[in-house]
């Protein structure tokens, strides 16, 4: 079985890619580079560069490398872009997603693993999010990983594709310190630029309900979620046309902005640098912490990985990216 991985040179792609070629897997990479780097990915990977809107590509792709699975990660997934320009992230988001499922019908793929998101919840007053949580998602990036849901389950049912849909929490960490995500939009690099230039950390909003007064957050470490791929491909292949999976990937514990600040200051050594507080930003829940009770019971997954080995490996990344951020 050969698994075409769509956006396989980002951060969280070149992770599933490793994890499912280290287990043995044949895998094949699908990337227009425009935020991955080919350098990410294992030698022995074939890399098509190209778009999943660009529906000749794609043929081309399943035909030559022999794809008969898809995990699909190519996606626009800034939330705050995503409210400036909500065409560009339906275009991206759904229109691509439809051409590529109108590929994989055509060559008769028949698994499909759909990267999905926490942010089809929206604003959960919950204590653990479970799958069955109302999804009510409040910007268009989380309206695109919802109706991207509904084309994959509802293209699965109509051509006995065996398809899953993982919901990710808030992902960081590194397997390795070349494949950590250099990007600046979450909150723990976003706590290393800060850092990095000499300023506090900063917790927008210190009056929540919750023990601490900040925001409450579950993290996955990204080898944790690249597993939870490999799990999941796996189960598609050994059950074709099986129906579809929905799950969350979290660990079920939550994680104050606060604590994270705390930790963040102990890993890099910069205990110095207190975290500054403001208001709220507008949208941001209490508390968002996933229940991971069915990813359990259907792939036999769990986390393995701590906060703290999260934290460090992203730093040890962070620097091999930016020399200046050590001290002394």
């Amino acid at each position: 079985m050969t698994w075409l991985i769509t956006g396989g040179a980002g951060y969280i792609g070149a992770h599933v890619a490793r994890a499912m070629t280290e287990a043995g897997e044949r895998v094949a990479v699908l990337d227009d580079l425009s935020s991955g780097v080919a350098g990410r990915l294992p030698r022995e990977v074939p890399l098509v560069r190209g778009s999943v809107l660009d529906r000749a590509v794609l043929d081309r792709a399943f035909a030559e490398l022999g794809v008969t699975g898809v995990v699909h990660l190519a996606a626009k997934k800034q939330v705050g872009e995503s409210v400036e320009k909500p065409l560009l992230y339906y275009r991206e988001n759904v229109h691509g997603l439809t051409v590529l499922l109108e590929a994989v019908v055509d060559a008769g793929v028949g698994s499909f693993v759909f990267s999905s998101s926490a942010a089809v919840y929206g604003m959960p007053d919950v204590d653990l999010v479970t799958e069955e949580t109302p999804c009510l998602p409040i910007n268009p990036y989380g309206e695109t990983k919802l109706a991207g849901e509904w084309l994959v389950r509802a293209t699965g049912a109509a051509h006995g594709i065996s398809t899953a849909c993982l919901r990710y929490f808030n992902v960081a960490g590194a397997a390795r310190p070349e494949l950590a995500d250099t990007g600046v939009f979450n909150i723990i690099p976003m706590m290393f630029d800060r850092i990095t230039r000499g300023e506090r950390p900063r917790i927008f909003g210190t009056d929540y309900d919750t023990p601490d007064g900040s925001c409450v957050r579950d993290y996955i470490h990204i080898e944790d979620l690249a597993t939870a791929h490999l799990a999941a491909a796996r189960r598609l292949a050994e059950r074709p046309g099986a129906g579809d999976l929905t799950l969350n990937v979290g660990t079920g514990h939550g994680v104050s902005v606060r604590e994270m600040a705390d930790l963040i200051g102990a890993v890099t050594g910069r205990t110095d640098l207190t975290a500054e507080t403001g208001p709220r930003r507008p949208g941001d829940p209490a508390r968002v912490v996933a229940s991971g009770e069915r990813i359990a019971k259907e792939l036999g997954w769990r986390a393995r990985h701590d906060v703290r080995s999260m934290v460090t490996s992203a730093w040890e990344g962070w620097c091999l990216h930016h020399p200046e951020a050590r001290r002394g």
